[in-house]
This record gives C-alpha cells, sequence and structure tokens, in this order.
C-alpha cells in the first residue's frame, strides 16, 4: 500500500500533467482559430484573384452624363481611422480615447450624418448620387514594432471584422441615395513590409485587399460601384469636375513656420505637372484643411488626436471628416466637417 507521501507526490504530478495539457489544448485552440482565420482570407483572396483576371474598369453613366443645373453630387471621403490601433487617453492629457469599440460608434456615426446632411440641412438639390472616396490608413498595420505590441488585433483579424462594418456603412449610403459609387487608394499604414515599397505599392497592402473584399461583396448591388487603384493615385470624374484621389504620404515636409501648406501646394504643382484635374483630394496629415481655391481638400482623422501628435507638440484636432457638394459648371459649392467624435 502506498504511502501518504507516495500519493502526494502521485497527485502533484497528475496536476502538474493536468495543467500542461490544459495549456497545450488552450494553445492548440488559439492555433485553430488563427488557422481558421487565415482559411477564410485564403479563400477570399482566392476568389479575388479569380475575378480580378478578368476585371476592366467603366465609370458609371450617372457620374459622366452631361448634368442638370439642378443636380448636385455628395462627395465625402474616409481616411485615417486606424482600425484597432489602441490610443490610451493617459498617455496623451486625456485628450482623446481610441480602440475598437469606440471606433465602430465614430464610424456608425460618420455615416449617418452623411445622410443627416444631405436629407435635412443640405436640401434644395437634387442628388444624383454620392461618392465615398476612400483614402486609406483605414488600418495602422504592423509597419512599426509598437503598433504590432498594441494593436486591437492581428491584420487578418481587423480586415475580418472592419469588412462587415464597413460594408453596413455602404448599405447604409446605398439606401438613401440612388447610387453610390466609390474610388480607393492604398495608404502607407496598410502596407506589409516595415518600409515603404513603390512597386506594387497597392496590392500589397491590407487596404487594397480590404477594398476588393468589398467590392466582392456588392458585385450584384447595381447601384454600388468601385474604383480600386492599381497605384497610388486615382482620377475620378464626378459630373464636370475631375478629382484626383491620393493618400498624402508623397507629400514632404511641414515643419516650417508654413506647416503643411507648403508641402501640399508643391504636391498639387507637381501632380499637375502630369495629369489634368481640378482638385486633389487626400489625408494622411490627420489635418482637415478644406481649400478648393487652393486645388486640394485635405482630411481629418477619424482616430483623432494620439501619442505620435502629442510628442511632435501638434495642435489638437477632433475626430472629423469631410463633405462636400460637387455641382456642375462651379465644382465644389459647399463643404463641411463631419464630426464623428459625438
Amino acid at each position: 500500500m502506498a504511502s501518504d507521501e507516495e500519493v502526494i507526490q502521485e497527485i502533484t504530478t497528475l496536476s502538474r500533467q493536468l495543467s500542461k495539457t490544459k495549456t497545450e489544448r488552450d494553445v492548440l485552440r488559439a492555433q485553430v482559430k488563427e488557422l481558421e482565420s487565415d482559411l477564410d482570407v485564403a479563400e477570399a483572396r482566392s476568389q479575388l484573384s479569380t475575378r480580378l483576371a478578368g476585371h476592366t474598369y467603366k465609370p458609371p453613366t450617372w457620374l459622366t452624363r452631361k448634368p442638370k443645373k439642378s443636380s448636385g453630387v455628395v462627395c465625402t471621403i474616409l481616411s485615417d481611422t486606424h482600425f484597432d490601433e489602441i490610443v490610451r487617453p493617459e498617455e496623451i492629457g486625456f485628450r482623446n480615447e481610441y480602440d475598437r469599440k469606440i471606433a465602430v460608434k465614430r464610424l456608425k456615426s460618420y455615416f449617418q450624418k452623411v445622410i443627416l446632411l444631405t436629407k435635412d440641412y443640405i436640401t434644395g438639390i437634387n442628388y444624383e448620387g454620392c461618392v465615398l472616396f476612400l483614402g486609406g490608413d483605414i488600418f495602422s498595420g504592423d509597419i512599426h514594432e509598437e503598433l504590432t505590441e498594441t494593436n486591437e488585433d492581428t491584420m487578418l483579424g481587423s480586415v475580418i471584422f472592419w469588412t462587415e462594418q464597413i460594408q453596413a456603412g455602404i448599405n447604409l449610403l446605398a439606401e438613401h441615395f440612388d447610387y453610390v459609387h466609390i474610388p480607393c487608394v492604398v495608404g502607407n499604414h496598410g502596407r506589409r513590409t516595415r518600409r515603404p515599397r513603390m512597386k506594387l505599392r497597392a496590392r500589397d497592402n491590407f487596404d487594397w485587399f480590404l477594398y476588393q473584399t468589398l467590392e466582392e461583396r456588392f458585385k450584384d448591388n447595381k447601384k454600388v460601384t468601385f474604383d480600386v487603384a492599381s497605384g497610388a493615385d486615382l482620377m475620378v470624374d464626378v459630373q464636370d469636375t475631375t478629382y484626383l484621389l491620393t493618400h498624402g504620404d508623397q507629400a514632404r515636409g511641414g515643419g516650417g513656420i508654413g506647416g503643411i501648406w507648403p508641402p501640399l501646394m508643391r504636391l498639387v504643382a507637381r501632380k499637375r505637372n502630369n495629369t489634368d484635374f481640378d482638385y486633389m483630394v487626400l489625408g494622411h496629415f490627420h489635418q482637415l484643411i478644406m481649400a478648393p481655391s487652393s486645388g486640394f481638400l485635405l482630411n481629418g482623422s477619424l482616430k483623432g488626436y494620439d501619442e505620435f501628435a502629442a510628442i511632435e507638440n501638434f495642435a489638437y484636432e477632433i475626430p472629423q471628416q469631410a463633405l462636400w457638394i460637387n455641382v456642375p459648371d462651379k465644382g465644389i459649392l459647399w463643404q463641411t466637417a463631419l464630426l464623428v467624435e459625438d
């Protein structure tokens, strides 16, 4: 018969084995969950590759046909959302806070206010449709170690989650407007590499993959069309006005007394060396500056003030996005900010 000491030793051994087995089980469960997520993305990518092989883009006819003088098109840009980045209020003087839960609320507020403003406030115009510019930096990504360490989810998990959220917002727009057109460019944060790249800039970016996934979701909806850029820029014709959509990271400088204005004016001038457009639409700098008379519309950020802005001593800016009305002969007639925090 075993002694008490031997029984205790056996119980201890079995307890350790049980604990080890439970740990291994939890690890395997996590691996299975991650593999299932990878499989979902791989299947979606396979479907996209098949569809893209024969893809050709044709602008929707409602955007380019001869407009009526009483008509207009609602234009808005969604960019610099930096989904699944964590901003801790205690690190920035409690000026802002950001996580997935807050981002969902702000995204919902953004889409709802596009409809609210055009339905109840900017009236008397026959809206032919809505152009939703997607300007990049939808995700914060893994381009810095600190982001990899603190992001709320992996990139694959983020793509799956936020595809559903943005799809819901586009559906809301499609319920309100006769047509919704969505031009898309990638940002610098969604890239898969730590260093920026020139070749395959778009196709190696998670923003691009999100856009393609959304386009696939709406392929049977005749009211919703996409134009996903293969490069850094995209020309967008709205009635008789031409926009150049770009993320904005091609602008350099901004640290002098003139602030961001000199780099933006230089970028507008350089772009016009090779392309003909009326207005450049961009984001990247998390500052809302709507200056059509100077040739550009600079978008704000859904994320808002963060640790980088605080450490660099940038001026505080509330989370906001841009909206404007395009009309025939005049281009941008009316412009405003969409405040997404409340």
